[in-house]
C-alpha cells in the first residue's frame, strides 16, 4: 500500500502533512476517544457506575497493551485559557460560555486499525450511554 501523504495544509510558516485513513494510512496509530458529559445528565450512582465501568476497560486495554492515557478532566469552571499577547502570557480564568456539553475525559488508544478503535470507540459510548467522538492524532510519538 502507497503510504505517501496525501494531505498537506500550510498553517502560518509551518506545513503539517496529515495522514488519515481516508488517505488509505492503516498503520498502527493512535486514536482519542472524546467523552463529553452533560451538567446534571445523571444520578450521582448513575455516575459512580459509570465510572467503575470506565476503570473496568481502562485496566482491560492497559492489560491488552492497547491503552496510552485515559484520563476525566475537572469541571470546566476549573479551566483556564493561557494565550500569548504580545509577547506575554494572559490566563483568563473560567468557566467560559455555556454549552450543553462538555467534554468529561478521553481515553487515547494504540490500536492495529481503524476497525478496532472504533470498536473500542463503541464499547466507551455503551459505558457512558452517550456518543464518543473518535479522532486518530497527527503528531504522535
Amino acid at each position: 500500500m502507497d503510504r505517501t501523504p496525501r494531505a498537506t495544509r500550510s498553517r502560518g510558516s509551518a506545513e503539517l502533512t496529515f495522514l488519515s485513513v481516508q488517505d488509505g494510512y492503516d498503520a498502527p496509530m493512535k486514536y482519542l476517544v472524546f467523552i463529553y458529559g452533560k451538567a446534571g445528565g445523571s444520578s450521582p450512582e448513575k455516575q459512580l457506575q459509570g465510572l467503575r465501568d470506565l476503570t473496568k476497560l481502562k485496566d482491560e486495554l492497559a492489560r491488552s497493551g492497547e491503552l496510552v492515557s485515559a484520563e476525566g478532566l475537572t469541571l470546566p469552571g476549573d479551566g483556564r485559557i493561557v494565550q500569548v499577547r504580545g509577547g506575554e502570557r494572559v490566563v483568563t480564568d473560567g468557566p467560559f460560555g455555556e454549552a450543553k456539553e462538555q467534554l468529561a475525559g478521553f481515553f487515547m488508544v494504540d490500536v492495529v486499525d481503524d476497525e478496532r478503535a472504533q470498536q473500542l470507540a463503541a464499547r466507551v459510548s455503551a459505558v457512558v450511554d452517550d456518543r464518543v467522538e473518535l479522532r486518530g492524532t497527527v503528531l504522535s510519538g
